[in-house]
């Protein structure tokens, strides 16, 4: 029999930061970082002017893909497939220089997506998927508070996307050792909607831009795209199933969740046929693989 939790909302000093959590769907094509030369107002490229405050790092890859600095895509999935491989998705955490390098294949691939607006091609996001790599990790205390050492091991991550019905399924599978091999696993439910679409949010993106303080038709164009590619998500319910497992991590099950709590937004800065890549509001890498439906 499955136990089934429904949390509360969360409290308001609970809010910021959001915690941190494992693959999420809320969804943004372009992403904002601080500029690394400064003007009073703005910064000039050869495709045009962005905020001084900021630039496109989609931009700025377009720029490193038409001179040619990267290689052929399949080349460079093939070596991420490699480096990733046995380091049990980074989720106990991963040396240095492998992660440096995990990074630089990243924006590699990311130079290259050939979805450079997902979110108006949703159907290359919906579907099964499985995570390859994450930077979100369990490590010291948590580890062991968790019995994540030695007693219980983590299984696949996997992702449901549904498009039709805006929810969005998270699946982390456990088995523990002792118990005759029980398997296990907590299932997180999610929904998420278009930012844009809620009067609210747009109130707020107005109050942004005035904030801001924008100069010019072009920086509020660049700004009014980030705002309409971005889904907002609720976190809805948990499930941790059998009993058994539920028993294990019931004492620190509010820890269990606050590492695979989904809310917050997510960047698909590549995705193709096969790969999804994200960038979360916490800094967060996250690789993915699709699945197909007959393989879950």
């Amino acid at each position: 029999m499955a136990t089934k939790l429904v949390r509360p909302p969360v409290p308001p000093q609970h809010v910021v930061p959001p915690t941190t959590g494992v693959p999420q769907i809320l969804i943004t094509t372009h992403r904002l970082i601080p500029a690394t030369h400064h003007h009073p107002w703005t910064q000039s490229t050869r495709f045009g002017d962005w905020p001084s405050r900021f630039r496109s790092s989609y931009t700025t890859k377009v720029a490193e893909r038409s001179s040619g600095l990267v290689g052929d895509s399949k080349e460079i999935k093939a070596d991420l497939y490699q480096i990733v491989q046995g380091i049990n998705r980074g989720i106990f955490g991963v040396p240095s220089t492998k992660k440096s390098e995990i990074e630089r294949l990243v924006e590699l691939l990311e130079s290259q997506n050939p979805t450079p607006d997902p979110t108006l091609n949703l159907d290359k996001v919906g579907g099964w998927w499985k995570l390859v790599y994450s930077t979100v990790t369990i490590l010291g205390s948590k580890r062991t508070k968790l019995g994540l050492r030695d007693f219980i091991t983590l299984g696949d991550f996997l992702q449901n996307i549904d498009l039709v019905k805006g929810k969005a399924v998270n699946v982390i599978k456990f088995n523990v050792r002792g118990l005759n091999l029980l398997n296990g696993q907590l299932t997180i439910e999610a929904s998420f909607k278009i930012a844009s679409k809620s009067v609210n949010a747009r109130l707020l993106f107005l109050l942004f831009l005035f904030k801001m303080n924008y100069k010019t038709l072009h920086e509020i164009e660049v700004s009014f795209l980030i705002f309409l590619q971005r889904v907002i998500i609720n976190y809805d319910t948990s499930t941790i199933t059998p009993d058994q497992l539920m028993n294990m991590f019931r004492k620190n099950y509010d820890l269990l969740l606050s590492i695979f709590n989904p809310e917050g937004w997510l960047e698909i800065s590549y995705v193709d046929d096969t790969l999804r890549i994200g960038r979360d509001d916490k800094g967060n890498i996250f690789i993915l693989e699709r699945l197909e439906d007959k393989m879950v």
